[in-house]
Formats: C-alpha cells, sequence, structure tokens
C-alpha cells in the first residue's frame, strides 16, 4: 500500500540514498570472497584459491610446457613430501611434475618432481581397477621454494572405509583447463570395491583428483574404467588396507 500523497516525496528521496549506499556497498565487495559461491551438490564450477585447493595441482610430463595429464594431492606425511593420485597415472614417475596450487600458467607453490612411486602389486601385474590407487614422493625441481611441499600448502589425512553415501568434494583440473573444478555430492557404491560419484565435466586430466571426506582423502578419481566413460559420471576404487599399506610405505620413506 502506498503512503499518503503528503508523505511521497520524503520517501522517495529515502529509497534514492538507500540506493546509493547498496551500490557503494557492491563497489567495495567486488573483491570480498563470496559465501554463496559454493556451488550446490552436484554443480562444478572453478575452484576459487583456498588452502583446500592450493594442496591440489596437476601432473605434467617433463615440466609445466609437457602439459598436464592428470592431478594429485599433498597427503599429511613425517617427510612432508608425499602426494596421492591414481595408479594409472604413474606410468612415467620419473619424468612426472607436480604443481600444487596451479593457476592460470604459473606454479604459486613451486614445481615438484616426482622421486619414488607406490603402486600396488595387483595394479603393475593387471591394472586391477580395485588397485587404481597410488602415491608418489616429491622434492622441488627448482630453488627458490620451501623444503618440502607440505611445508608449502600443507596436507590432507588419509581416511579409509569412509561410509557409500558420504558426502564427497572433488577438485581437479581437466587437461584442457588451467584452473581447478570443484563439485561436491554424495556418493554411492558402484560395487563393493567401486563408489561412484555424478558430478558434471569431470573430464579427461581429473585421473587422480582428491575424493575429500571432512577435509581427508577418502578416494581418488579413477578405478572402474580408469575413472569413468563419462564425465559426469566419475568413480574411486575404496580405500581398503591395502591402500593404506602403501600410504604407509611412502610416509615411511626418507
Amino acid at each position: 500500500m502506498l503512503p499518503p500523497p503528503a508523505h511521497r516525496p520524503r520517501i522517495r528521496r529515502t529509497s534514492r540514498m538507500l540506493a546509493a549506499l547498496a551500490a557503494m556497498a557492491a563497489l567495495l565487495s567486488v573483491n570480498m570472497p563470496d559465501a554463496e559461491a559454493v556451488p550446490p551438490l552436484g554443480v562444478t564450477a572453478q575452484a576459487l584459491p583456498d588452502a583446500t585447493a592450493n594442496r591440489v595441482g596437476p601432473l605434467f610430463a617433463g615440466g609445466l610446457s609437457g602439459g598436464h595429464f592428470c592431478t594429485a594431492a599433498v597427503v599429511h606425511s613425517d617427510g612432508r613430501d608425499v602426494i596421492a593420485t591414481a595408479a594409472h597415472c604413474l606410468g612415467d614417475p620419473q619424468n612426472t611434475y607436480f604443481a600444487p596450487g596451479y593457476r592460470d600458467g604459473t606454479a604459486p607453490y613451486g614445481v615438484w618432481r616426482l622421486t619414488s612411486a607406490y603402486v600396488a602389486p595387483q595394479w603393475t601385474a593387471g591394472q586391477d581397477p580395485d588397485a587404481d590407487v597410488a602415491f608418489a614422493t616429491v622434492v622441488p625441481a627448482g630453488d627458490g621454494h620451501r623444503a618440502s611441499v607440505e611445508d608449502a600448502v600443507g596436507g590432507f589425512p588419509v581416511a579409509a572405509e569412509q561410509a557409500a553415501d558420504a558426502a564427497v568434494t572433488i577438485v581437479g583440473y581437466p587437461s584442457t583447463e588451467n584452473a581447478p573444478l570443484r563439485c561436491a555430492n554424495t556418493t554411492a557404491l558402484y560395487s563393493d570395491s567401486q563408489r561412484r560419484i555424478d558430478c558434471p565435466d569431470l573430464s579427461g586430466g581429473t585421473s587422480g583428483s582428491p575424493w575429500l571426506v571432512g577435509g581427508a582423502v577418502a578416494g581418488v578419481l579413477g578405478g572402474y574404467e580408469g575413472g569413468g566413460s563419462d564425465p559426469d559420471v566419475s568413480y574411486s576404487a575404496v580405500l581398503g588396507d591395502q591402500a593404506v599399506e602403501l600410504y604407509r610405505e611412502a610416509a615411511d620413506d626418507d
């Protein structure tokens, strides 16, 4: 309902002042983080730079000029030098490099060269999709950066045997993108040893991306059909005793 006619001019001036204040607030907040920017479940969007995204990076063949083909994430270890990825991403570990937090052609936390790879015998012998999980150790590829990758960005815990319907966040790098994508959704068992998630646009290059549950790595994108043939549906081998043992071997390597 409109106010009496005698009061309308004052109301219009108030509206103009409110509009001006709103415009000023919008200008002042342009560069502020937006809490509503996190996409809803099942929606894939570019991951903003934060502590989570900074621990994830693409894997490159021979260095940054070689193009990236998989994704990995830093996991906690006493040596502070371990990353997790998919086993099928480590066909040539001695020629593989990791760039956590990579974005728009720059590696703000340095480039790290893989030194050792830890892959299950079942993968080596027959590429068993249930064993498509691996860990590797890294060292700085050049000078000018911190002594360990975990010093640079921190590391995720590893959490095996998560519930089938756990809420999972995936952060990964399609090979055609120079910034990470993020998607969260609930998961379901595809089989007793494989978990699936519905997240669009997780195409080639996202293999090895961490599946995060409560801030811990509970899987990596891979497993069934190397992570799946449909970019809208992804898979991970269920982390069990074998994966935990690989992680311990990598973490204990001095």
